[in-house]
């Protein structure tokens, strides 16, 4: 075990700042350090935290918080900052069961201003503190970081848009720019960013205006004046900050103490809406993290030592492979389709298209709503768009789904990556809810495959319906079915099958909930006289199939690795009611509360829908 003088010495933001800074620089490596270890055998977010080390630091050491508020954008670089508030030693039951959660979580710590998970909240969430603190005539400096490409999704600019529009408003924005989201950075702002920090002319003379203004504050509207000049000279258009009434300074190298310090100090004194431009390393400090950020995002588990990632083999694909695949042989076999993602083309696969026909491809940026209408105007120009994204971001996108994509009945299909419990990333990132809500919208069609062939079967179907289709998987490795190179078949929309015959009670699956419920009929044994349907599709129901199952049935189980409320077994026992069907049912799956963090096996088993769950309410009916 490593040893952390100062880092064991800090217990709060208030023993940091007793530090000299010399010993703050020293307080960093060890932070840094243990962050490393810990990952190393604790799996989570390692390179954006290892980026953010000196300005978490830096940050607490300058402001006085819980008084003074912190909102983080893209809660997985806040790893720095659990740790220097008190939750040292918590951090080694970061994300596991019963352990503290991975993002910021204001019933965690008082020190979380603002839960964090999704990106792009945290200057529209800033802002109204910084409103609340004026009206209740408060003395309270509040700042919002946002980083890792969450400047591109369109709430950042409504909250800039919002904030500027209110000078007396105490407002510091911190852009943590490291170039990176998960993957590279895309789009204008990411060009624009680096235009602004590569102008040798400006950033010379803006350097040389600090050093002789910055530590007189009666100068500093005459330094920033002065910076402005300069940058109307560098910048014919001006500064893209300025012109929404920010104050802009920067950039600066986000991991000089002395210097983040210095500026953090002059800027706390300025009133009114202000921007800090933070140039940062994702996964500095760590030669494997800084070499390869998109794999070191989030690498599992690795010898802090030598750098070798020590995830375990496994020969089964998981479902995003089997996804890109899919779509790199679709796109060979139809000249119109296309894939769309919003900043997750290796988080999805799709970079497997990208490398293969980047003309294909389009990643939008952290912007899910655009995202969707993007592809709503592929689709409508004659394009067969694939939009990729995270069943919990999916949530953004909602309205633009509705208006632009099904109620135009257009032929978008959504691949939702992420279905279900997802495990260590917790409430904000579970895809709970997309049954629930996708089945309310007409024009829909809402699939959801048991195993990796039938997801390359629905993504076929899905081209050749020439409708709105949304098929929805989970995160991890497949059944290991045979798939890679298999010829595809269009399947029959809103039909189900059956997986096993019986007499007694009748089991309906959704997805891949099939695997729990085939692993808990095998264990009453071969004579057990319990039937199972797969029914593949939430929306259209199979109603054919429903009706046999209401006739012959009087138990009826039904799981789904998604939300009760709202959720298939709901649709379901509906449908029987209005048939006058006598037939109970059993509904398994999310129950109606946010579901924490912890390994999927966990989290399936502490709602009570794994083989366990399942087999237990088999034995119940049974008995009775």
């Amino acid at each position: 075990m490593k040893k952390y003088k100062l880092l064991e010495g800090v217990d709060a933001p208030s023993d940091l700042k007793k530090l000299s800074t010399g010993q703050l620089r020293s307080y960093c490596d060890e932070l840094r350090g243990y962050i490393i270890e810990q990952c190393a055998a604790n799996p989570g977010h390692l390179a954006s935290s290892l980026g953010t080390v000196e300005l978490a630091a830096a940050l607490h050491y300058v402001f006085d918080t819980p008084d003074d508020k912190i909102v983080w954008d893209v809660g997985h670089q806040t790893y720095p900052h659990k740790i220097i508030t008190g939750r040292r030693e918590a951090f080694r039951t970061n994300r596991m069961l019963g352990g503290i959660s991975g993002f910021p979580r204001m019933s965690e710590s008082e020190y979380d201003a603002f839960g964090g998970g999704h990106a792009s909240v945290s200057i529209s969430a800033a802002i109204g503190m910084a409103e609340a603190a004026k009206l209740r005539g408060e003395k309270r400096r509040v700042v919002a970081v946002i980083g890792d490409g969450a400047l591109t999704g369109g709430l950042a600019f409504e909250g800039l848009n919002n904030a500027g529009a209110s000078k007396d408003t105490n407002l510091l924005v911190i852009l943590n720019d490291n170039n990176m989201a998960i993957d590279q950075a895309t789009g204008a702002l990411k060009n624009y960013l680096v235009r602004m920090t590569t102008s040798m002319r400006y950033n010379a003379l803006k350097r040389r205006l600090w050093r002789a203004f910055s530590y007189v504050p009666p100068l500093l509207k005459l330094c920033r004046m002065a910076s402005n000049g300069i940058k109307q000279g560098v910048f014919r258009n001006s500064n893209l900050f300025e012109s929404l009434n920010f104050r802009y300074f920067g950039p600066i190298d986000g991991h000089n103490l002395p210097e983040l310090i210095r500026v953090l100090k002059a800027l706390s004194h300025i009133e009114g809406p202000k921007l800090l431009h933070v140039m940062t390393t994702k996964g500095k400090g760590y030669k494997p993290a800084e070499c390869n950020q998109s794999v070191w995002h989030a690498p599992g588990k690795f010898n802090p030592e030598t750098g070798e990632r020590l995830t375990g083999k496994n020969d089964v694909a998981r479902y995003q492979d089997v996804f890109g695949q899919t779509l790199f042989d679709l796109a060979g076999m139809d000249e119109r389709v296309v894939g769309v993602t919003p900043a997750m083309p290796t988080g999805c696969s799709m970079d497997v298209l990208m490398h293969r026909m980047p003309e294909r491809c389009f990643d939008v940026g952290i912007a899910e709503g655009h995202a969707v209408t993007f592809s709503a105007g592929l689709a409508a120009a004659g394009l067969r768009p694939f939009c990729n994204i995270y069943s919990s971001f999916m949530q953004r996108a909602y309205d633009n789904l509705i208006h632009d994509v099904a109620l135009q009945k257009l032929p978008v299909t959504l691949c939702l990556d992420r279905g279900g419990l997802v495990g260590e990333d917790g409430a904000t990132h579970h895809g709970a809810y997309d049954l629930a809500y996708l089945s309310t919208v007409p024009n829909l069609i809402v699939a959801a495959p048991r195993n990796e062939r039938e997801l390359r079967d629905m993504m076929y179907t899905a081209l050749q319906s020439n409708l709105p289709f949304v098929l929805r998987y989970p995160r991890g490795n497949g059944t290991g079915e045979p798939w890679r190179g298999a010829a595809m078949t269009a399947l029959e929309i809103g039909k189900g099958v059956c997986l096993r015959e019986g007499s007694e009670i009748a089991i309906l699956t959704i997805g891949t909930s099939a695997g729990a419920a085939t692993e808990a009929i095998a264990r009453l044994g071969k004579d057990a006289k319990i039937a199972h349907y797969g029914l593949r599709f939430a929306k259209p129901l199979d109603e054919a199939l429903l009706d046999e199952v209401g006739r012959k049935f009087k138990h009826v189980i039904t799981v789904e690795d998604g939300a009760l409320r709202g959720g298939v077994g709901e649709a379901v026992t509906a449908f029987f009611n209005r048939r006058g069907f006598a037939t109970h049912v059993t509904t398994l799956g999310i129950p109606d509360r946010f579901v924490e963090h912890g390994t999927i096996p966990q989290l399936q088993a502490q709602c009570g829908y794994d083989a366990e769950g399942i087999y237990n309410e088999l034995n119940k009916i049974l008995k009775r």
